[in-house]
């Protein structure tokens, strides 16, 4: 039995942009796109609305931009759908404001199809979209605190879950850390739940970032 299609809302201001967005990703018969916005007001709106599985957020838009959009709908919505911002240029502080309030991850506006396809599907199954040198640049340049310093929930972790958060801060899927440490994959599923509760993240970005942020992981690296 065929799976439904994964439904996707767009949210940019501008509207070349969200019929780019929906030629690509209306070619794959597993997506479909159910509706666009065009400011992150009407975004947080039509995704209330329309529950979809994926929305893809401008990070940058008049009025509620994407990351307000993104904090709201996180908060308000008991099964909230994945969000991934898109923006113009990586080392944007609008996009760690957007990863630090929940976002799954970040796609520069310059992804060819391959890559926006992938990321839709990758977020849609529960990982996260990471770029770690991305995200390292990041935190170096937008985390607050003293970088000598650790968070309690560092000294929490066992050996193991400090392993599982270092690879995941690496970009590697739950599939890929199973294999790298030679477990099972509802083992590695095991630890980043562990590592989600003990850092009170929403998800592996959410983690790796206040694995920047709590000392656990040089900015430096």
């Amino acid at each position: 039995m065929s799976r439904p299609p994964l439904r996707i809302v767009l949210a940019d201001d501008e509207r070349l942009v969200r019929t780019a967005l929906r030629v690509i990703l209306e070619a794959e018969p597993d997506l479909d796109v159910v509706g666009e916005a065009a400011d992150g007001a009407e975004a947080v709106s039509l995704v209330r609305a329309l529950a979809p599985d994926v929305v893809l957020m401008d990070v940058r838009m008049p009025g509620i931009d994407g990351i307000r959009a993104t904090r709201q709908i996180l908060a308000t919505m008991a099964e909230p759908p994945r969000i991934v911002v898109v923006t113009t240029f990586e080392n944007d502080s609008y996009v760690y404001g957007a990863l630090r309030a929940g976002a799954a991850g970040f796609l520069l506006k310059r992804a060819d199809p391959d890559e926006l396809i992938g990321a839709v599907r990758l977020v849609a199954r529960g990982d996260s979209l990471l770029f770690p040198a991305a995200v390292r640049s990041l935190a170096a340049t937008h985390a607050a605190g003293d970088p000598s310093a650790t968070a309690p929930w560092v000294r929490r972790l066992t050996d193991r879950e400090a392993d599982v958060l270092r690879l995941i801060a690496t970009g590697l899927s739950n599939h890929e850390v199973s294999e790298r440490l030679g477990v099972g994959p509802q083992t590695v599923k095991t630890h980043v739940a562990a590592i989600l509760a003990k850092t009170g993240s929403r998800d592996r970005t959410q983690a790796v970032i206040a694995a920047y942020e709590g000392g656990f992981l040089m900015r430096k690296d």
